[in-house]
């Protein structure tokens, strides 16, 4: 049984969900967000709750049953919050800053770096060591943080690069004379 599937996913005032086959669209002061749900479960909208239900008792069932609800749950929390991923930027010369939709970054490169936010993502840059990208998904807002990290990623003797904001760089001593 799973434990995660078995809660089911309550929608809050504002939110509205639809199920039309094995699609749900949940829309909120956020936007609209869509997810197509496997054979193996059923969705069904009951009095503000979304219930998903496995379809037999296989393995296969059995696994697509928490995902889809958590999937769910990730829709409803991203037409209502979205979500939000902060990360930090150490090394002297090392800046950030808007120009239009585009991010600029000084990276110590030869080069600066333009990265233009997708559809749906919000880059904001409030500090010049600081940029938080937002947006209702949460696997587009976490591959966008993920490309910005993946230009400098902090190393483990200074720490200098681009960082998430709670992550922790185990720091390595440097070479003894």
């Amino acid at each position: 049984m799973s434990r995660i599937g078995k809660k089911p996913v309550e929608l809050p005032k504002g939110v509205e969900a639809k199920v039309s086959g094995q699609t749900i669209e949940v829309k909120g002061p956020k936007g609209a967000r869509t997810f197509t749900a496997t054979d193996d479960v059923a969705l069904v909208v009951e009095d503000s709750a979304v219930k998903v239900e496995p379809r037999g008792k296989s393995k296969r069932a059995r696994q697509q049953w928490g995902m889809s609800r958590t999937m769910v749950q990730n829709l409803v929390t991203g037409v209502t919050d979205g979500f939000k991923k902060e990360l930090e930027i150490n090394g002297v010369g090392y800046r950030a800053q808007m120009q239009g939709n585009t991010l600029k970054l000084n990276l110590g490169l030869s080069h600066d770096v333009d990265y233009t936010a997708p559809e749906g993502v919000t880059i904001t840059a409030p500090k010049p060591t600081e940029i938080i990208v937002e947006g209702n998904d949460q696997q587009t807002v976490g591959q966008v943080a993920a490309e910005i990290r993946a230009w400098r990623a902090p190393e483990p003797y200074k720490g200098k690069g681009i960082k998430y904001k709670d992550e922790y760089i185990f720091r390595k001593e440097g070479k003894k004379k």
